[in-house]
Parts: structure tokens; C-alpha cells; sequence
């Protein structure tokens, strides 16, 4: 039987696998810090860190920052030795045993690699090992939130893709080191992403992936080689200088040749790559499951803030319906209602009193996912805001930032959201659809499964103001009766689709 691929090996190996081997591959680099061992302890690290970069992008759970803290240290050491090691491979490549800039540079390298070794074994030494394995217990149960090749994973890999691309057109553009470098980088974190998140996609990507940053990787090497040359000395005159460089040069050239006959035109790899991942109609659906994967990490009921956006969109769509098509008529109008009533709730991780004013923290700190806006994710963060508590005043700093029009947009979605907040106040998601009908004097909203007791009335009476104010009439809300009922329930397309993944 053969053996199975390196690439076949990873896919059975997830983050439990990778957080368990750093330890062991720990233990081989203090025995001897030669490059093999360097070499996996980076390998091992920067799978671990890539997994949890990507993952606090839609988790809030502090571990996955502090996973990247606690290894930050001891990989740049490594990243230190590593490099060194590299050169000194270049070394014996480009030349022969008698050049003298050879040996003054291998002098040189060979003087400064016992205290980059002596700096990782110490690196080591202070590395947290027991926080280290505890995180390799509990963590990887978290990551399985973030479903392989799914909505969330492939706008993680698209957003790491634009990046990248925007790193492509700098470095044709300026065509310097640095520009390449950090293109290097930008491929290497899109090529983590879907390696760690997107295997099926990147069981067709491996290779090229893999080799484009091998290019990429040599030429940043050789850069460095070049920098490096005026450290031998007296050994460097002008002739072998321009010999080095030269040589450096035939290197050079030809990688960067074949990156650019890859990755330009429309059949390049980017062009491939882009092609597996999202659609353009797959956005909207995309940066609501991100939202909701997000929530989950902090909501304490998730299937009431989803039933909220369930009935939030359901009186949406019946209030365009009926004629209200001010405010809701809006571009995207829709599709931020549902984020906000999405991640609502939200603050509940913080505090019970005041969640409101913690949800519109911590959602305005939010990355906007591809697609949106910073203005758009405040626009959120506000909404979320006023789903209870006082209505908006221009005595509250982030609604009196509001442009008058923007202030009457927000006035008519929070009123939205808590409408059906109180519809599900008591968290059973008892209701299972709306009726919404305007009349000349009133909103009439019949609602099967509501519970028309004098607590439920009297609670919606205090909550429904707000769009009352926004709609310029008054609402009154009623439970379905049988026939009613029978109308609400009858099979037809479904209102709405909450996206988990």
C-alpha cells in the first residue's frame, strides 16, 4: 500500500494534532536546534497560529488571541535562526568553497548562529507548555463551529484572497523588496486559510499554492542575501560584489519570470483560485452566517436572537408590503436589519443591565466582512443599540453623529427589531408567523402563536412606540384566530433564512 500524501496527512490533522505536536517538536529543537527541527517547531507553530487567527475573526473567545501571544516570542526566534540557516544554504549554492565573500559571510553567519540557538532554546524554556496543552484540550472543540468549506470559510478565504490580490498589483506596481515580501506574506496567510479551512478547495490548490510561495520564498531569501553582502567586509570589492550580484540575479530573475507568467491574465491562478470560492449572489448570505457565528460566541440564547430576526424580517417584508417604503426601501436596509437583530443580544456576555450599551460596543469594534462598510457596521452596532432601554436621543453621542436621514433609518429598524423582541419575550420562540395589514388609522399585526394575555399586551404596549413614532401610526397586535391561523400556516415560500452556515 502506498504511503499516504503530506497532503493526505494534514487532512486527517486538525487543531488538536498541530497544538499537541508543538510541544514535541519543543523538546527536539532544545536536544539539537539544527534546521530539520527548526524547520517543523515553525511548521508545527504557524499552523496552530494561522488556525487561530482565522478563528478569532468570527470567535470571540480571548484564547485565540492569546494562543498567538504566548507563541509570539519564540517564533520570531525561530523565524531568526531559520533565516540564518536559509542563507547559509545560499550560500553553498551560489558559490564555491574558495570564494572569500563566501567565507567572510559564513564566518559572519556562522559567529551569530550559536546565540540565535542559545535565544531559542531560552525561547523554549519560558514557553508555557501546560497553558499550551490545556488550550489543545479545549480549544479544538470551539473551532469545529467554523464548518469546513462552508459560507463562513469560504468569505474568510475571500477576503484573504482580495488582500492578497491588492499585495499582487502593489509589487508589479513597485517592483521592491518590501513589496514583494509582503505580498509573500499575503499568499502565505490566504494559502493558510484554505489549507486549515477550506481542504476541499485547497486539495485542488495545494500544489500551486505551495509553489508560488516557494518562489516568492526564494526571492525574499535572496533579497536578504543581497542585504547581507556588506557584512564580509574587505572580502567584498567592487568586482566580486558585482559578481555576487550577478549570480544573485540568475536566481532572481527567472522566479520572479515564472510568478508573473502565473499569476497574469485571465487564466492566471488567481483567476482559479476565485473561481472556487464565493459567488457574488452568496455575499449577503455569507456575512450573515459570519455574523451569527459570531453572536454564538457571545449570545446566551441564540435561538431567541434568531427568532428575533426571523419575526424582525417577517415585519419587514409586511410593512414594504403594505406601503411603508421610506426607510425600507433603502439599499441593504434589509440585510443590516437582520445583522442587527442577529447579534442583538450580543452584550449579555458582559452584563444584564445595560446589555444594549455593551452590544453597541462590541459590535461597532467589528472588522467589517467583505463587502460592508466601517459606517455599515456602525449602522448595526446602532440599531442593536435601541432594541430596549430609552429610545434614541440626540443626548447619545453615536446617534446625534447621525446625519438626519440616517437617524430616521435607525429609528425605524430598532423599532422593528423591538417589536419582535417582545413578540418572543419569553424566549420559547412560541411564534411562528406574521400577518401584517395597513389600515387608514392603524398597522394591524396578526401574529400565530402569540399569547394575547394581558402581560404579553401589556409588554408589546411598551415596546412598539418607537415604531409607531417611525411609521407616524399607531400598531396594534393581535394573536391569530383559528382562521387566521389557518391562513398564516398555509404552505408557501419560506419569509426568511437565518444562515448559521
Amino acid at each position: 500500500m502506498p504511503e499516504p500524501s503530506e497532503h493526505a496527512k494534514h487532512q486527517r490533522a486538525g487543531l488538536r494534532h498541530w497544538m499537541q505536536r508543538v510541544p514535541r517538536e519543543a523538546r527536539l529543537v532544545v536536544r539539537d536546534p539544527a534546521a530539520d527541527a527548526v524547520h517543523d517547531l515553525r511548521v508545527a507553530l504557524r499552523r496552530c497560529r494561522s488556525m487561530a487567527a482565522g478563528l478569532a475573526a468570527v470567535d470571540p473567545y480571548p484564547a485565540w488571541n492569546e494562543v498567538r501571544k504566548a507563541s509570539r516570542k519564540l517564533f520570531r526566534r525561530l523565524g531568526e535562526l531559520r533565516d540564518l540557516q536559509v542563507l547559509q544554504e545560499w550560500l553553498n549554492r551560489l558559490s564555491d568553497e574558495s570564494d572569500p565573500v563566501r567565507q567572510a559571510l559564513a564566518e559572519v553567519f556562522s559567529a551569530r548562529e550559536p546565540e540565535l540557538k542559545a535565544q531559542v532554546v531560552k525561547a523554549v524554556g519560558a514557553f508555557d507548555r501546560p497553558q499550551w496543552m490545556l488550550w489543545s484540550r479545549t480549544l479544538p472543540d470551539r473551532a469545529r463551529r467554523l464548518v469546513p468549506d462552508g459560507l463562513v470559510a469560504q468569505l474568510l478565504g475571500l477576503e484573504d484572497w482580495e488582500e492578497a490580490r491588492a499585495l499582487h498589483r502593489r509589487a508589479l506596481r513597485n517592483r521592491n523588496p518590501a513589496s514583494w515580501h509582503a505580498l509573500r506574506i499575503g499568499l502565505k496567510r490566504f494559502r493558510y486559510t484554505s489549507e486549515n479551512f477550506l481542504p476541499g478547495h485547497y486539495m485542488r490548490w495545494a500544489e500551486d499554492l505551495k509553489h508560488i510561495q516557494d518562489l516568492l520564498g526564494d526571492v525574499h531569501d535572496l533579497d536578504v542575501l543581497s542585504d547581507s553582502l556588506r557584512q564580509a567586509g574587505p572580502a567584498l570589492d567592487a568586482a566580486s560584489e558585482a559578481r555576487w550580484r550577478a549570480a544573485i540575479d540568475r536566481e532572481r530573475t527567472p522566479r520572479l519570470d515564472e510568478y508573473r507568467a502565473l499569476m497574469a491574465g485571465r487564466s492566471s491562478l488567481w483567476s482559479k483560485w476565485r473561481a472556487g470560492l464565493l459567488l457574488d449572489d452568496r455575499f449577503e448570505a455569507a456575512s450573515i452566517a459570519k455574523f451569527t457565528l459570531w453572536a454564538m460566541g457571545l449570545d446566551p440564547d441564540t435561538m431567541h436572537s434568531r427568532q428575533v430576526a426571523r419575526l424582525s424580517l417577517e415585519l419587514f417584508n409586511g410593512l414594504a408590503a403594505a406601503g411603508f417604503n421610506g426607510t425600507l426601501g433603502i439599499p441593504r436596509a434589509r440585510v443590516l436589519l437582520q445583522a442587527a437583530a442577529l447579534v442583538h443580544n450580543v452584550g449579555r456576555s458582559e452584563t444584564t443591565k445595560g446589555h444594549h450599551k455593551a452590544s453597541y460596543r462590541l459590535i461597532s469594534a467589528l472588522d467589517p466582512p467583505l463587502g460592508w462598510t466601517k459606517d455599515e457596521i456602525e449602522r448595526v452596532a446602532v440599531i442593536a443599540r435601541y432594541h430596549c432601554g430609552a429610545e434614541p436621543s440626540e443626548k447619545h453621542t453615536a446617534y446625534a453623529a447621525l446625519a438626519p436621514e440616517a437617524r430616521s433609518f435607525v429609528r425605524t429598524l430598532a423599532g422593528i427589531i423591538r417589536v419582535a423582541d417582545a413578540l418572543d419575550d419569553t424566549h420559547d420562540c412560541a411564534v411562528r408567523r406574521l400577518d401584517v395589514r395597513s389600515h387608514p388609522e392603524y398597522v394591524l399585526i396578526r401574529a400565530d402563536g402569540w399569547p394575547e394575555t394581558e402581560r404579553a399586551a401589556a409588554n408589546i404596549g411598551g415596546r412598539k412606540h418607537l415604531l409607531e413614532s417611525a411609521l407616524g401610526k399607531p400598531i396594534i397586535v393581535r394573536a391569530a384566530t383559528l382562521r387566521d391561523a389557518a391562513v398564516l400556516t398555509r404552505p408557501g415560500p419560506r419569509a426568511v433564512s437565518i444562515v448559521a452556515d
